[in-house]
């Protein structure tokens, strides 16, 4: 399963990949908002994938579908290597369909069920995203959406990318690589919980001590 992170943050974003196990980002809307308002937020786009490469989502903020192709075009101007995300709305899966029809890669966000998910890679989306912190904020249990949509894929042999994405805890990270998405993104912050073990720090701490008592 790929890593990416879930953040318009480029500090974060460049310190997670200078790590080296970082493959895409992911943005949306309310990630850029919470960064300077005075960022020039094409700058900011193009930056993060010089920093991380590989897969970048750029989201539209169109609900219909002639605005959304419009928005497509405008950031495929500016960024050639954009993944498209768009929302999982009737007129989001008619834009889909086109933008595939083209080979513009998509991803179809704000997915909960693995009948959405199913429903986008239909429509020819590129990868689809399954939100889990937002069901469990519901009393719903996500990891059984994962489950479900990944059995489908299985059984089915479906091509579209699977991301689990509302990653909220390294919990969250451990079950959808067992349930086999193909695809976590994952906030800064809870990448670095999930890196973080006291014996890694105290058998650290130990080798160094020892380190100091041998001539090499």
């Amino acid at each position: 399963m790929q890593i990416y992170v879930d953040s318009a943050n480029l500090k974060e974003i460049q310190h997670a990949a200078s790590m080296g196990f970082i493959s895409g980002v992911t943005t949306n809307p309310s990630l850029l908002a919470k960064e300077d308002p005075t960022t020039n937020i094409r700058e900011l786009i193009l930056s993060i994938h010089k920093s991380v490469g590989g897969h970048t989502s750029v989201e539209v903020i169109s609900t219909d579908t002639d605005g959304m192709l419009r928005e497509a075009d405008e950031i495929l101007a500016w960024f050639p290597e954009a993944t498209i995300k768009i929302p999982f709305i009737p007129a989001g899966l008619a834009a889909v369909r086109k933008l595939s029809d083209q080979d513009i890669p998509t991803n179809v966000t704000l997915l909960f069920t693995a009948n959405q998910a199913l429903i986008a890679a239909n429509a020819g989306a590129t990868y689809v995203s399954l939100f889990l912190g937002r069901l469990d904020d519901i009393g719903t249990d996500s990891m059984q959406a994962v489950h479900d949509t990944c059995e489908i894929w299985d059984t089915q042999g479906l091509e579209s990318f699977i991301i689990a994405a509302s990653i909220r805890t390294p919990i969250h990270l451990l079950e959808c690589a067992k349930a086999g998405a193909h695809i976590a993104t994952v906030p800064y912050k809870v990448l670095m919980q999930s890196m973080k073990h006291p014996l890694t720090d105290a058998g650290l701490e130990t080798f160094l001590k020892d380190a100091q008592k041998v001539t090499m």
